[in-house]
């Protein structure tokens, strides 16, 4: 059998590395990563969409959508509901969380699953890392994320003084135009699994996310990453970090709205806690997704638990 995961290389897409990781462990399946017009030559038993759109489907294979986040203003409403009547029928959906399947509100029967973010097996003694920066972002810096409010404390704000490492891509204007300060670093893209590296290198890591719809309601993979390399997490007080805080524990630095108290003093007096996250390892996420159980039944030759049996 084998698994296409198509996507328009538009998005940062972390788990793509861990689908193609998970399913080439299991004898008998194949990955590979497609653009949509590249299926013709060779197409594939599954067709694994990261939308977007797919208006058209193929007849002979499986297909999975899987929606990363809801749309995103302006028209967020509208867009989610375009998105719901004009994509053609899939045979399984999977959704990053049930606040994102709540805003495309599909009305069929098609099964679905949901999956968050995971993460990667990581060293948590990241104090025997050797430091090269004082902060990392890791993220989009689109203007909808308001990312210059978080970079003007560093340009020339409480932390002009202190280097920032920011882990993005699509930079270029932002990086030209902050070219004068040296303190402020613009790497990437870099693959997914060189991503934990730098987070190793840098003393603390900023989750900065803007405090409107979707952003606020959504998985937050940054911040997972962060914590999974132990690293002390300095945040943006939003709903889905603080319901994260209650289930998993950990004690994060919360910024003010005006980021007033993102100055090193404060940062560095605050006493930070790592979370829980047995639960949020790649294959638990996947799993959890009722993925492999889909397949199993279109597929009987697969036994994804025998598999992991043998494999220990």
């Amino acid at each position: 059998m084998t698994i296409a995961f198509i996507h328009n290389n538009r998005a940062f897409l972390p788990e793509i590395e861990a689908y193609v990781s998970f399913f080439s462990a299991h004898p008998g399946i194949l990955t590979r990563v497609s653009r949509q017009s590249s299926l013709h030559n060779t197409p594939a038993d599954v067709e694994w969409y990261f939308m977007g759109t797919q208006v058209r489907r193929s007849k002979n294979a499986v297909v999975v959508h899987e929606y990363a986040s809801a749309s995103v203003p302006p028209l967020a409403t509208l867009r989610n509901i375009i998105k719901r009547n004009i994509n053609c029928l899939p045979d399984y959906r999977i959704f990053y969380s049930e606040y994102v399947r709540r805003q495309f509100d599909f009305r069929d029967n098609i099964p679905f699953g949901l999956r968050g973010h995971g993460i990667m097996n990581s060293d948590p003694a990241s104090e025997r890392t050797g430091k090269r920066y004082d902060f990392i972002y890791v993220g989009s810096i689109d203007k909808k994320r308001e990312p210059d409010v978080l970079l003007n404390c560093f340009a020339g704000g409480n932390l002009k003084d202190r280097t920032l490492l920011v882990l993005s891509r699509d930079y270029t204007q932002t990086a030209l135009r902050l070219s004068g300060h040296k303190n402020i670093f613009f790497k990437g893209p870099v693959p997914y699994h060189q991503v934990y590296s730098y987070i190793h290198q840098s003393r603390y890591a900023i989750n900065f996310m803007p405090d409107i719809s979707p952003f606020n309601r959504q998985v937050s993979a940054k911040f997972l990453d962060y914590a999974a390399c132990g690293i002390p997490v300095v945040t943006s007080d939003y709903q889905w970090i603080k319901e994260f805080e209650s289930v998993y524990g950990g004690r994060y630095y919360y910024l003010l709205p005006d980021l007033s108290n993102l100055t090193w003093e404060q940062v560095n007096a605050f006493s930070y806690a790592v979370p829980d996250l047995r639960e949020w390892t790649w294959k638990t996420q996947i799993e959890k997704s009722g993925i492999t159980g889909f397949l199993q039944k279109r597929f009987p030759g697969l036994d994804f638990a025998g598999d992991a049996n043998k494999n220990g």
